[in-house]
Order: C-alpha cells, then structure tokens, then sequence
C-alpha cells in the first residue's frame, strides 16, 4: 500500500480583497497548484500575483500566455455574484492555501486552486471512501452500493462520490440513512441543478455533509468537466470502490487516478454474463482489490484512516430496522434456491433444474418473493436478491 503524507498548507487571510483575488485565479486557464504554489511562495499572496507585471510574472518562469491572462483580467460581475453568493451562512471558498483545504487533495501536483463548499467544509478532511459505478445499475449493484455506503459510514468513513444517479446517489443515500457523513463531487457550478433528478438527495446531502466544486458559480455540465471532477473525488479519499462498471465507464476513470495517486482501489465482482462487472473484473485483473466484505476494505485502510470503529447514532427518521432472521426454509425450497444459483432464470428453466411442477414453482417463486428471498426481473426471470455483504 502506498504511504499517504500529509501536506500543512500555509495558512492566508481572507480578507474580502484578497479572497475576490483567489475567486479570479480559479478562471485562469489551466491554473493548478503545481503552478500556483512557487508564484505563492515568491510573492506572498493572490493579490500579489494578480498586481505582479508580466515581465515579472515571466522573468519568474510563469508563461507569457498565462502572465499575459493574469495582467488582462479583472473583476467583473461574475465575482461579484460569487461574493454574494458565499454571503449565505452554508456558503463557502476554501483556496488551496488555507488551513481547511483537504490535506489528501493538497498532495496532488494539479490539486485545485480552490474549492467551492454548499455544507460543512470540516467534513472534506474527514477519513473517506470513495464509492462509484455505473448510472445505470441493477438493482443488486444499487443494493450493493447502498449497503456498503451505510456500513462503511456507520464505521466512521466519510462516503463520496459525484452526485450522478445510480451508483453514486445509492452510496450517498446509504451513508445518509446511517446517519454518515457523504460528500458530492459536483462537475457544474454549485448554482446548478444537475442532475436535476438529484435535487432532493443533493439538499439532503448538504444539509449532513458537503457538495463540493472546483468550478465557477454558472459553469455547466460540459462532458469535459467530468474526468476534472473525477481527479478531486480520488483525491480527497483514501481509497475508491467500484461497485458495477462496464469496460467503457467514467468509474474506471476515476480509479485509474485513484491508483495514480497512491490510493487504494477495490472492486466488487460479480456474474459473468452481467455487462456492467466487466469493468470491476478488468480493474481486479489490475490489481484492484477484490471486496465482498466492509472488512476487505477496513483490511486495506485501516493504517491510513487509523483504528475506525462503529459509532454510535441516533435513528434515522424513516430508516428501516433490519429484518429478524426468518424461519428455517422447507427443504423444497432450498432446493429451489440452489436451482437458481446465483445467476437469472427463468421458471422454464427451475422447471428443468428441480424436476418439480411448473405451477408448483411458480407458486413457490411467489412466496420466496414476498418473503425478499429473490426478487422477479423484466422477461420472466428471477434472480436473488443482493446479500448484505457489506456487513
């Protein structure tokens, strides 16, 4: 496992002048603090580089194009209203010099030039996970992705991920039904809904954690912003779980930076006629770490995030008590359940595997149905449900 060290950035003041000074540097074109930290520690301050002359921003190795851009620009309406904005009592900047800025995210040669915060910016330095996959799960996958969200939240991991549907809302809410912490990624400005069918869950998400952005207040959801916004959700976490992937996701993206920068990645495998594990099956081949258990990641993480243990919490308005253990199965349905395996079948097919009725098993289907056993797929096949392994 790749040692993380921790970085003590230097502390700034953020007076109203000097932090419109850092709202204008998070528009310099390809600014990052690979560059950013030599012109701080030359000259002090964001104000002292945005006063500095371009003969002497270039006579220091700053670009004639980047010096040219820095001498051109100056405060316009849209830092104004990014000064109103962060007037709201659960608005805030956190430049790449301050004291609260991520120390994980500060290892990074092109960490952020600052970061925009809806909720708690406390929570960004928390021990976290990272859990993302595909947006168009199965229902196994998005159990998978709840259950270990909550499990690993209930166990003192801060969940993030970036607010897209499908995985990512499931490992957010899971987080937020075990009364965690979880932070979204944003890749738009913090002013923007996106998506849309998130809204609840990102109010929610806020209000008991944080939405966190590199970008500007109005910048939209280019397909550009998505692999920038990947980099940062590997970045502020010890590690990333892939729950469903296929071969051509943003997932394996984001933990190919992960592995990048000295994280750890974990995969969860899955069926081999399921399109969406390919891509955990590849990242394992890789060298990801196989989970089928919370404890294979506690496993991984644990000299990292120091010794995390269950904590203990109020309920949750709405969560539901896990199920009492069930009465013992008659023997005809094992054997229907071992039928089915784990892979989908079809009544068809159990018919054959069994040697009981058609009429006998489908009946039986129903009943281990209602008791959550197995649930029904489009096409007439059933399929088992998820087991909780996170637990």
């Amino acid at each position: 496992m790749a040692l993380v060290t921790f970085v003590t950035p230097v502390t700034v003041v953020t007076s109203p002048d000097s932090l419109s000074a850092w709202l204008t540097l998070t528009r310099a074109p390809g600014l990052h603090a690979a560059h950013l930290r030599p012109l701080l520690e030359l000259l002090g301050s964001a104000d002292s580089i945005l006063t500095a002359s371009p003969a002497a921003l270039r006579e220091n190795g700053v670009e004639p194009t980047f010096a040219d851009w820095l001498h051109s620009h100056r405060r316009d309406a849209a830092i104004d209203a990014e000064l109103r904005w962060l007037e709201h009592e659960h608005h805030h900047f956190v430049p790449l010099a301050a004291e609260d800025y991520p120390p994980l995210l500060a290892e990074l040669s092109d960490a952020p030039i600052g970061l925009f915060v809806h909720g708690d910016p406390a929570v960004l330095s928390l021990p976290q996970l990272a859990i993302v996959g595909s947006r168009n799960p199965t229902a196994g996958g998005r159990d998978n992705a709840s259950s270990f969200a909550a499990h690993l939240a209930r166990s003192g991991l801060a969940i993030t991920s970036g607010l897209a549907i499908g995985i990512d809302a499931a490992a957010h809410q899971g987080a937020l039904d075990a009364a965690g912490v979880t932070v979204a990624v944003c890749g738009t400005g913090l002013d923007i809904d996106y998506p849309s069918a998130n809204s609840a869950l990102a109010e929610t998400i806020a209000a008991h954690g944080a939405l966190v952005s590199e970008f500007p207040l109005g910048v939209p959801p280019v397909k550009a912003n998505f692999p920038r916004r990947n980099r940062i959700i590997s970045g502020l976490t010890l590690g990333t779980l892939v729950v469903e992937a296929a071969l051509r996701s943003g997932s394996l993206i984001t933990a190919r930076l992960a592995a990048e920068q000295g994280r750890e990645v974990f995969a969860i495998p899955g069926s081999i006629h399921n399109p969406l594990t390919r891509g955990c099956h590849q990242l394992i081949r890789q060298g990801a770490k196989l989970v089928e258990t919370g404890d294979d990641i506690f496993a991984e993480l644990r000299a990292l995030a120091g010794a995390l243990a269950p904590v203990p919490r109020a309920a949750v308005p709405g969560e539901r008590k896990p199920a009492a253990a069930g009465p013992v199965l008659d023997k005809a349905y094992e054997i229907l359940l071992d039928a089915l395996g784990f892979e989908p079948a079809s009544v068809d097919v159990l018919v054959e595997r069994t040697g009981f009725a058609a009429d006998e098993v489908a009946s039986m289907l129903l009943i281990l149905e209602l008791d959550r056993k197995l649930e029904s797929r489009p096409g007439g096949y059933y399929v088992r449900r998820a087991l909780k392994a996170a637990k």
